[in-house]
């Protein structure tokens, strides 16, 4: 509670069944334990009072830890986590910038004038996922037909999720290792996905619309993508305002709302230039990230060695 009135934590809350599934083994004397691989992708892992406990060896155990985590997602799948302190990825050192912009329709664009888009449920999953939305509306709250049926769709989403997670390790990763500094737009996203249902004295307007908006904004990884990229590259972000950077042309400096012709295609109305609207606007974040440094006295305003799109 002391956390929860300093708001460094959420308020704590009772444990829930099926939610607060897990625990913590933290080695000290007369409790060791211990963790060894049996084969190619079975390790096994000593829990005090249970014995040895079988996992999949998916990546090798660093050295040093002194803490692990057994933990039980809402699918049903039981998972190990050590806790080692990771290094951050050095820079290479070869002087480059990159801006990110962060979409709906497009999850990241590159001032580079890469495109990359999260990867979600494919067709036939989504299909899948409203059968059983249908049939869990028709089922009688707690039978067992009804528990079967959100297990099969907590399956899905956890799917989704390890999708979207496996997009963030790797693009945050590539971002680290190819760019000394990576610009991106300085967003509350947990306040632009807040719910806009209101109160019953003063209910919201498109509700459903706002609902819709905040969970493709969900889908994307907006945050956990720039908070990955500051665990491993610390000092290397630079957050920039996001304000009018869709509307302005990168070639010319023109601002006006008509040079954003539709979700992806940028025409200036005075130079007459075309580019894509999501990578014209993370050209933008860069020049306005040159210029963040240049002010705290970090030398130019701009990045000449970084290849810039269109």
């Amino acid at each position: 509670m002391a956390n929860f009135f300093a708001r460094t934590h959420r308020q704590p809350t009772w444990r829930k069944a099926g939610v607060h599934e897990g625990f913590r083994i933290v080695g000290q004397r007369g409790r060791a334990w211990g963790v060894r691989r049996v084969s190619r992708c079975v390790g096994e892992v000593r829990v005090p009072k249970v014995g040895w406990v079988r996992f999949r060896w998916s990546r090798p155990v660093p050295e040093g830890v002194k803490s692990f985590r057994v933990t039980r997602d809402r699918a049903g799948r039981w998972h190990v986590a050590f806790a080692p302190v990771p290094d951050p990825i050095l820079p290479p050192g070869n002087g480059q910038a990159v801006g990110v912009d962060r979409g709906v329709a497009v999850s990241a664009a590159w001032s580079t004038g890469e495109l990359l888009q999260a990867p979600g449920l494919t067709e036939a999953e989504v299909a899948r996922l409203r059968r059983l939305q249908l049939r869990l509306a028709r089922a009688r709250r707690g039978s067992n037909r009804r528990a079967r049926v959100k297990a099969a769709i907590a399956r899905l989403k956890a799917r989704e999720a390890d999708r979207r997670r496996d997009w963030v390790e790797k693009t945050s990763t590539t971002l680290a290792r190819g760019f000394d500094v990576i610009a991106v737009e300085d967003l509350n996203v947990r306040g632009m996905t807040q719910s806009a249902k209101g109160t019953i004295d003063a209910p919201g307007l498109n509700v459903r619309a706002k609902a819709g908006l905040n969970r493709a904004i969900l889908a994307a990884g907006w945050a956990r993508l720039v908070e990955r990229l500051g665990h491993k590259a610390p000092g290397r972000v630079i957050r920039v305002d996001p304000r009018h950077t869709s509307q302005t042309c990168h070639a010319c400096g023109h601002r006006a709302p008509e040079n954003r012709e539709s979700q992806a295609v940028f025409r200036c109305a005075a130079c007459g230039r075309t580019a894509n609207a999501d990578v014209n606007a993370a050209c933008n974040i860069r020049t306005a990230a040159g210029h963040a440094v240049a002010a705290r006295g970090g030398g130019q305003s701009r990045f000449p060695t970084t290849t810039e799109f269109g």
